[in-house]
């Protein structure tokens, strides 16, 4: 474990001037305050201030109204420090995620990481432990006459797409190792300039750190090319749009009836899920309307989850099947117990990740403690099925707008319980407030404000 003096001593020996220390707030924007390194140790000690007003802050830069997050009143920004990272892109910089903490020491209520570290909580008492491992979709693009447009023309996993960004993908991926992440894969995507990069599954408070992590580096590493990267769901009305896939699996703990041992793995099952793995993924989709508004948090997210563009439109699960809004991966050859996982589509980086992650984890163990059954695996595009027969199916199209899935929201109350009062009240006040900013705006401006938010 680190300690403090050991973060000071790494600061000291890189020499750095600035360590940030970050969080992501309710309208999934990353914040933060920067401590000089000369008061680092007495800073993690003691936290940074913030106000309480922050986390009733919009991703449209308005203060919503909630109780008890007015001006008046301070938390602390008190650091992980498993968290500390030299930014290879922010010279004499390194960078703390942090938790929010009242001013008594106690945890504050409304903190979206702590929140998430609940839900961990949960499955430890259960002896389960959740590894994730997330997908992320983005852009890369140029300001052209005060718009943005793509940084190259590329096709969908073409090698000239790799060739056109060799630069900015090879120094980005250097960057994310020296901070510790494992890449998987790299691709181009179906977009002109888009980009797919896959990460190591991790303890699930790791997979949502290592989330800030790839939106900042990438970020800070196309500035330094004088490009821009977007992850905003939709940044370009007439392109495909991003998603930010979440695959998870259940593991049993050490000390559990079943440790290091993949929950969702069945040898003798369709596709290897087993019982527990079904009713995790009945969970889901039990709560998936309302679990949308968190995992597609901005107005622009529903411009991405349409019909026929592989982005999940309807609340269904299949074996490898792209549209439906649970894939069952196929297992890979002599890997299949460690391979077994689902992966959730209807997900994107305008959702904050430790609320996206405590959500699916606590409609999952929903699912788990009711037996609540997963259905029937569609085996073909949900979409072609007429609306009569996706009725006889019970196929539910997903939400078509953030207010329709706040709607949602708010009639769930297995996952407003999750996230307790304050935390639900807080987050449903700032997207409804964001939802209203954009009901005025065009298609247009909507992805204009999205595209560098995010």
């Amino acid at each position: 474990m680190m300690k403090i003096q050991d973060v000071v001593q790494r600061a000291q020996a890189m020499n750095l001037r600035l360590v940030r220390f970050l969080y992501c707030d309710n309208g999934g924007i990353i914040r933060g305050k920067a401590t000089h390194a000369s008061k680092l140790a007495t800073r993690m000690h003691e936290g940074i201030g913030q106000s309480l007003a922050m986390q009733a802050f919009t991703s449209v830069e308005t203060l919503a109204s909630v109780d008890g997050m007015s001006p008046v009143g301070e938390f602390r920004l008190i650091p992980d420090l498993e968290t500390f990272v030299i930014l290879p892109y922010a010279p004499h910089t390194g960078s703390l995620l942090c938790d929010m903490v009242r001013l008594d020491g106690v945890p504050w209520e409304a903190c979206p990481r702590t929140f998430l570290k609940r839900m961990i909580a949960r499955l430890a008492k259960l002896g389960m432990r959740a590894e994730v491992g997330f997908e992320h979709e983005f852009y890369l693009a140029r300001e052209e006459n005060g718009q943005y447009v793509p940084a190259d023309r590329s096709l969908c996993y073409s090698s000239i797409g790799l060739d056109e960004q060799a630069k900015v993908i090879d120094t980005a991926l250097a960057d994310l190792e020296a901070q510790g992440c494992s890449i998987e894969l790299f691709h181009t995507e179906l977009g002109p300039a888009q980009q797919e990069l896959s990460l190591h599954q991790a303890d699930a408070l790791r997979a949502a750190d290592t989330v800030c992590l790839v939106r900042e580096t990438l970020r800070g590493v196309a500035r330094s090319f004088d490009l821009y990267a977007s992850f905003a769901p939709k940044p370009f009305l007439d392109q495909a749009g991003s998603g930010a896939h979440i695959h998870l699996s259940l593991w049993g703990t050490t000390n559990s009836e079943h440790p290091d041992k993949n929950l969702f793995y069945d040898a003798s099952a369709r596709g290897g899920l087993s019982q527990l793995g079904k009713y995790f993924v009945g969970g889901i989709l039990h709560h998936i309307h309302a679990l949308v508004a968190i995992s597609c948090a901005s107005p622009n997210s529903y411009r991405r989850l349409l019909p026929h563009f592989w982005s999940s439109a309807y609340a269904a699960y299949g074996f490898d099947n792209r549209e439906s809004a649970i894939r069952i991966p196929s297992l890979f050859r002599g890997r299949e117990a460690e391979a077994a996982n689902l992966e959730l589509k209807c997900a994107d980086h305008s959702g904050n990740p430790y609320l996206a992650l405590g959500v699916i984890i606590a409609a999952g163990l929903d699912g788990i403690e009711k037996s609540i059954d997963a259905g029937e695996p569609q085996e073909i595009d949900p979409g072609n099925y007429s609306d009569e027969e996706r009725k006889h199916r019970g196929i539910r199209r997903l939400p078509t707008s953030l207010d329709e899935a706040l709607d949602e929201l708010e009639r769930d109350q297995v996952l407003l319980d999750a996230l307790g009062p304050l935390l639900a009240k807080s987050y449903i006040t700032v997207k409804r407030n964001e939802a209203a900013f954009f009901k005025d705006k065009s298609p247009e401006e909507e992805a204009f404000q999205h595209f560098y938010k995010y």
